[in-house]
């Protein structure tokens, strides 16, 4: 099964387009799509596509609705799924703009659509563009959230100058509204952006409804340690149906590579609320926030690290997995995610994920520095944290016996007899196939 997202983070409609049968050959089964919603034309900078001004209308700096529509069509011509990020926690910050920051598209840009009428109906999703959208009495009053760790002020307060909507039949119904359009153009499913910053009954009532069935849907809880987790996370894990990024087993990653972790802790997260369950987690080393806003910076991984990292969340049997790529839009982090989608080791790993998905995962070998586990009787991978070559001995019981090729650096090896020494280069990792006996 290909189940692997590609987080074509900030890529123009036509580029993914033209682009959607490397993506398929890559071996991604999925692209998540930035936000759709109707914002600044003009604006370059990727965080202008996180403050739309109108659901009704699908056109930003990145396409038109026609472009996006073709995307579309280009990756489910090639049997890829398409997911659309989604911002219903606020609109754009237009404060500064106009006289009245709380009428959404507002006069300015209901005018335009009146003058340049053809262009807008060609980029409409639903509804009527000769009306506004909301008004002051769809915001919640306004104030930023200055404790970040209460949940009343995280839900009810605004995001850094973000006008923050409010619960009331007239927002539900539009975003309703928004997503059943985006369903009939498409999508397979959507990422909620900001999800720890709407209320539990927005969530219910907006993305847990019958429209909403069949689809992938899945929650940004960005946290980064136990105490947000048991605020903003476990509480909506408990609650609701989506799924969510797996930010407990990025803080696990992160404590297992720094120098006095251990990689034990890898061989069954899940089971000591270190990950979330298998069958809600959304995994990745890491997201488009945490490179390009100073105050997430420090959850970088080293680079090497993450290498290792992606070789674990390819490699492992739980969540389905996301690869995050770029255009350099982090200025301190120049290459490190361009074009990474299509780099050899990250293609390389996804094509083990893909021979291997839905194979029982058990351990092999078990230390602080290194971990080998298998993926059924026929997948072997070896991570090796250290700065030393380490050569565990494995118990072959319950696995092919015959010519393995790892997947990244295409060696072979011949596996035989009850026990087998492995050998794993220093700060590498291996992903072995079974190729024949």
């Amino acid at each position: 099964m290909t189940d692997t997202i590609l987080h074509a983070f900030n890529w123009r409609y036509t580029d993914v387009a033209d682009r959607a049968a490397d993506i398929a050959a890559c071996g991604y089964g999925a692209v998540l799509l930035p936000p759709p919603l109707y914002s600044s034309e003009n604006g370059a900078p990727w965080w202008q596509r996180y403050q739309p001004k109108d659901y009704r209308v699908l056109r930003s700096y990145l396409g038109t609705k026609p472009e996006l529509e073709q995307a579309i069509g280009a990756l489910h011509g090639r049997g890829v799924r398409v997911f659309a990020d989604i911002v219903f926690n606020h609109m754009a910050n237009e404060k500064s703009q106009r006289s009245d920051p709380y009428a959404f598209p507002g006069e300015a840009e209901l005018a335009r659509y009146r003058s340049e009428r053809e262009s807008f109906e060609r980029d409409r999703l639903y509804g009527d563009l000769d009306v506004g959208l909301f008004s002051h009495w769809d915001f919640n009053p306004e104030g930023d959230i200055m404790n970040w760790n209460d949940l009343y002020e995280s839900n009810e307060r605004w995001l850094n100058g973000l006008p923050d909507l409010d619960l009331n039949p007239w927002v539900v119904d539009q975003q309703r509204l928004c997503l059943r359009a985006l369903n009939l153009l498409g999508f397979d499913g959507y990422r909620i952006d900001a999800i720890k910053h709407l209320p539990e009954d927005h969530i219910r009532s907006v993305f847990e409804t019958d429209d909403m069935a069949g689809r992938y849907v899945f929650g940004e809880a960005l946290t980064s340690n136990d105490h947000e987790e048991n605020i903003f996370l476990w509480p909506l894990v408990l609650r609701t149906s989506v799924s969510f990024y797996d930010f407990p087993l990025h803080e696990t990653l992160r404590r297992v590579f720094s120098p006095g972790g251990s990689m034990r802790e890898l061989a069954d997260p899940a089971a000591y609320g270190q990950a979330l369950s298998w069958r809600r987690a959304l995994t990745f080393t890491v997201t488009h926030d945490i490179p390009n806003n100073d105050g997430f910076r420090w959850q970088l991984l080293d680079g090497q690290d993450e290498y290792l990292a992606n070789a674990y969340i390819l490699g492992r049997d739980g969540g389905v997995p996301m690869v995050f790529t770029d255009h350099d839009e982090s200025p301190r982090d120049r290459g490190r995610w361009y074009e990474a989608w299509q780099r050899y080791d990250i293609v390389r790993m996804i094509a083990f994920h893909n021979a291997v998905h839905g194979s029982r995962e058990r351990s092999l070998f078990e230390d602080d520095g290194f971990l080998v586990f298998a993926r059924g009787d026929r997948g072997i991978v070896a991570i090796n944290k250290t700065e030393q070559w380490q050569h565990p001995r494995i118990w072959t019981y319950g696995l092919q016996h015959g010519r393995y090729r790892c997947q990244i650096h295409q060696h072979d090896m011949q596996v035989t007899g009850e026990y087998f020494d492995f050998a794993i280069p220093p700060r590498q990792a291996q992903m072995w196939l079974w190729q024949e006996g």
